[in-house]
């Protein structure tokens, strides 16, 4: 559950950023109405928020004392630019006090989340200071599933959420390499003294740039993939790419759309077009098209078996 404090913090740039300009009175006013919030807001409180949100996400909020003491937001493009912050600000939805809405409770569904975000603290304050962790680590390996226990010393590179998991890329000692480890299998994390130096080169985004989810191999070419989508999916994919290169090459509203990709072929993207089922057809390259057959083949004989 976030903190009481940046639950505000959340509360007061949404507001700002939904209903600007805003006097202070007004500002009070949403705030008295919140039922996540007990009390008034002193001015005291507001402007220690207002410094709050500054050094968390860069965002000024400035008082424009020509329209009378006026408060809006400076510099709304910040949060365009920190992925981080608007990211946060985006999943800020369901207020601390959600119990208070007890009269909705069985009509608001929510996706449970499998649990490790409880690892988060301890993994951030080792990516800030360069500081290598010790991770008690639960996989599945084998046919069965089997589960296996590991300890790893960690030097920890970057966090990405995907499918709903948070994971952890970093240098893992006992692999020589890297390697991404899921939150949700962690069983205890340990930060250490021990400091390392971040490669000047690495940078995250690039890390992923040429992919779809999280597996990365380096030894992958980037390939030319166009695929076509059928009715609704269509609709889908164009509000929601599957991958930043997507490009839209042929469209016929209510019957389908080609796009085409510049991305690795990994099992991630793989898996994202068999989730679409027969609502999407891979077009090129040959390999993959015949790797979606051969796919398909498997899931039909799983059936007719």
């Amino acid at each position: 559950m976030i903190s009481k404090t940046y639950n505000r913090y959340f509360w007061l740039l949404d507001t700002l950023l939904q209903s600007s300009p805003l006097t202070f009175d007004e500002i009070c006013r949403l705030w008295v109405d919140n039922p996540a919030f007990d009390g008034m807001l002193s001015k005291r409180t507001f402007h220690e928020h207002r410094e709050g949100i500054q050094e968390m996400f860069g965002v000024v909020i400035e008082c424009d004392r020509s329209k009378g003491n006026v408060y809006y937001v400076k510099n709304p493009e910040v949060l365009e630019q920190n992925k981080l912050a608007k990211w946060a600000l985006d999943n800020y939805s369901i207020p601390e006090g959600f119990a208070t809405y007890n009269s909705l409770q069985d009509r608001i569904l929510l996706e449970e989340i499998p649990c490790g975000t409880r690892y988060l603290k301890p993994i951030l304050e080792a990516l800030r200071t360069n500081t290598e962790l010790v991770i008690d680590y639960q996989k599945f390996e084998g046919e069965q599933g089997e589960e296996h226990r590991q300890q790893f010393h960690v030097q920890p590179y970057a966090l990405k959420v995907y499918a709903h998991r948070w994971y952890l890329l970093g240098y893992l000692k006992e692999q020589q390499g890297l390697r991404h480890l899921s939150l949700d299998r962690m069983l205890d994390v340990e930060i250490l003294k021990t400091k390392f130096d971040m490669p000047k080169d690495f940078d995250a985004k690039k890390y992923y740039e040429n992919v779809v989810g999280i597996y990365v191999d380096p030894e992958l070419p980037i390939e030319n993939v166009k695929i076509r989508a059928y009715g609704i999916q269509a609709e889908y994919l164009l509000s929601t790419p599957l991958h930043r290169t997507q490009s839209l090459k042929k469209y016929s509203r209510g019957e389908y759309a080609e796009f085409t990709y510049r991305l690795c072929l990994t099992p991630d993207l793989i898996s994202q077009l068999l989730a679409m089922g027969d609502r999407v057809e891979v077009l090129e390259p040959e390999g993959l098209r015949e790797r979606m057959k051969e796919e398909a083949r498997k899931l039909f004989g799983r059936y007719d078996n």
